[in-house]
């Protein structure tokens, strides 16, 4: 078999519509570490070494997607205690969803400032 023809995703891109807001949400709220922000926009490093840069968009922009007139989302997280994350994000007044169950892992989705829909599984 030969070299695969891609090692990985280097970054996503979310639409936002008040990058200094998401800025400052994303580094205190999901400890996301700032790389730069050139005021258009800014650049996130996750844990893993991942990327994700907010671009700030016309105010109808979102970063998901709907499927039967719901919400799908683009973007999905992982994390090692996802109670933990749950309870942070409730304390910090984020719309969250219940946490599911599905095959063996849980996970749930919760929302940005811009109202982005992010999903999040252990």
């Amino acid at each position: 078999m030969s070299d695969p023809l891609f090692t990985g995703i280097h970054y996503f891109r979310i639409p936002v519509t008040d990058l200094n807001e998401s800025v400052t949400w994303y580094s205190e709220c999901l400890q996301f570490k700032l790389k730069f922000n050139r005021g258009d926009l800014a650049l996130f490093e996750i844990g893993d070494g991942s990327l994700l840069v907010l671009v700030e968009a016309d105010t109808d922009s979102r970063g998901h997607f709907t499927k039967d007139g719901q919400a799908e989302f683009s973007v999905g997280f992982t994390t090692p205690d996802i109670e933990r994350l749950y309870d942070h994000l409730v304390s910090n007044d984020v719309r969250v969803e219940a946490i599911q169950e599905d095959d063996g892992h849980q996970f749930f989705h919760f929302y940005d400032p811009t109202g982005n829909k992010l999903q999040v599984h252990n």
